[in-house]
């Protein structure tokens, strides 16, 4: 029985109107001179950010995005040709997202074995390349004309840079 309701990737408009929220709130607090709620909601919201973002593998499923799990591959050794150029692997990020800090860390590890570039955008400050690239949710990992979006396991990320690495006829 499949009790995961959500898809485990962030909605990057979700992500901005949370934060808009977060600026709104302080503001209507601020403007009616209600300075303790402001301070309470300026440090309060910061404080439930940082635990859902901090505890988020641990209470995931309790969200209702099922439990954070993770396949490990076995992964071939790099190419042994001095000459090849190694791959390029794009991470597509954005701000308060917890999904991926849990997928560049599986990159990074993947990046010592495999030996490839790892190259990270954070959107959030680049929203021109939303638009350019089509990119909806996050995290995304793209090699080549291939994407991986939301949450993958070592297993399909090294799978997709596996991918990446045969050439196109």
């Amino acid at each position: 029985m499949n009790t995961q309701f959500k898809e485990q990737q962030c909605n990057v408009a979700g992500l901005a109107l949370s934060w808009i929220g977060y600026a709104a709130g302080l503001g209507y607090f601020s403007y009616r001179r209600q300075w303790v709620a402001a301070l309470l909601w300026m440090v309060g919201m910061l404080c439930l950010r940082w635990a859902l973002f901090h505890f988020f593998p641990r209470i995931s499923r309790f969200l209702g995005y099922g439990q954070i799990v993770d396949k490990f591959a076995s992964i071939p050794p790099p190419h042994a040709n001095p000459r090849a150029t190694p791959i390029a692997v794009n991470f597509y990020s954005f701000f308060s997202c917890p999904f991926c800090p849990i997928i560049l860390g599986r990159l990074q590890a993947l990046q010592k074995q495999m030996g490839f570039v790892l190259k990270t955008f954070d959107l959030t400050r680049n929203p021109r390349t939303l638009l350019r690239k089509g990119i909806r949710s996050v995290p995304v990992v793209e090699v080549g004309n291939h994407r991986l979006v939301g949450n993958s396991t070592t297993e399909q990320l090294a799978g997709l840079i596996l991918l990446g690495q045969v050439p196109e006829l």
